[in-house]
């Protein structure tokens, strides 16, 4: 067995290392949650103040232009429900910055007592992350399609 030995240093840096890829995993979870939860208000708890957005529902810039186009492609549903997996995420070697990559399953319902989806689409998210004085922020999110089943506007 072979074991290596790191300095004190290379441990810190290593555990710092792991405490942003933990919070860069916890943020992407929470912006999945902003959309579900309707909470369009909180932009400025995932993104930074002058991010830009490219997704199928449009392209924005700024935080009241993101939650403006938040609002319109989600406030409709009575349930969404974001899904990543197979999230990667690539820290900078100043640690100051990273890029955040997954893939996204979203489910949107139109009436919750008959939850058939209006729509499920299936994505690869782009996030940019930047680290501020409150802590990890996306500053640019660029969504490629996959695919898509059914149609947003359909009423059940």
């Amino acid at each position: 067995m072979t074991t290596t030995t790191m300095t004190p240093a290379e441990g810190l840096g290593r555990l710092q290392e792991l405490a942003d890829r933990a919070d860069l995993a916890t943020l992407l979870a929470r912006q999945g949650l902003w959309l579900d939860e309707q909470r369009f208000d909180a932009a400025a708890t995932i993104f930074t103040e002058d991010a830009t957005v490219h997704t199928q529902g449009g392209q924005s810039r700024g935080l009241p232009a993101i939650t403006a186009q938040a609002r319109r492609i989600h406030a409709d549903f009575a349930a969404i429900q974001h899904i990543t997996s197979g999230v990667l995420i690539d820290i900078d070697l100043d640690g100051d910055r990273a890029t955040v990559r997954a893939n996204l399953v979203a489910v949107f319902v139109h009436d919750a007592s008959a939850p058939e989806p209006a729509a499920v689409i299936g994505e690869r998210y782009h996030f940019e992350a930047v680290r501020t004085p409150g802590g990890w922020r996306f500053s640019r999110l660029h969504v490629t399609p996959v695919w898509r089943s059914g149609d947003p506007a359909r009423r059940n």
